[in-house]
């Protein structure tokens, strides 16, 4: 996916400043590492929160071009005024050629209507929607793809199961964590716990 963002460089930093860019529709901003001087810039409102909210915004190398310079970077974090929910500043690192990112990576699920486990009722429990990877600047996948063709009701869904590409290595290396679970439905719940009640009386009468 290739996104570019104009921006302009800031003279001025500070409250007053920042109130002024927000006044033109603009937010603060600084493009910051690969061991260089921090540069601060000043970037279009609406067109980074529209890409916030697109969704995927830290996790993507995007370009930023200030006053005609191009810049490859990824967001790395965001500022948003806590009441009002605006936007009030973007962190971008630069992505030198060859880096190697720590980002994290969506989830998603496929095959959900061909699962015998969710066809018999069981519910598809989600214990990571996102999964922190080290990957290669140039190859961050949109997302982490989990097939529920054969899951069952009780199964537990593991990154082992999932396929990654190449070069994409979790960041959790000492077990095998879960990505979800099929969990039985709440009727066949139900029914398992009044099935162990009357066991529990059958035994207390003996």
């Amino acid at each position: 996916m290739s996104v570019e963002l104009k921006a302009s460089v800031r003279d001025r930093v500070g409250k007053g400043a920042a109130r002024e860019l927000r006044r033109q529709g603009l937010v603060p901003a600084v493009i910051y590492g690969d061991k260089k001087s921090p540069l601060s810039i000043a970037i279009s409102y609406k067109d980074t929160f529209r890409r916030i909210h697109d969704g995927g915004f830290l996790s993507h190398v995007i370009t930023v071009e200030v006053d005609g310079e191009k810049h490859r970077v990824i967001p790395k974090d965001y500022q948003l005024e806590p009441v009002r929910d605006f936007l009030v500043h973007v962190d971008f690192l630069r992505v030198g050629k060859n880096s190697t990112l720590t980002v994290e990576v969506p989830v998603h699920f496929t095959n959900e209507d061909k699962s015998p486990g969710l066809k018999r009722g069981g519910v598809l429990n989600i214990v990571r929607h996102a999964v922190e990877v080290t990957v290669p600047a140039d190859s961050i996948p949109d997302h982490l793809e989990v097939d529920l063709s054969d899951a069952e009701v009780g199964d537990s869904l593991h990154i082992s199961a999932v396929d990654l590409p190449k070069g994409v290595v979790p960041t959790i290396t000492d077990r095998d964590f879960t990505i979800a679970t099929i969990a039985a439905p709440s009727a066949l719940r139900s029914s398992d716990n009044e099935a162990d009640a009357d066991e529990d009386e059958d035994e207390a009468e003996d």
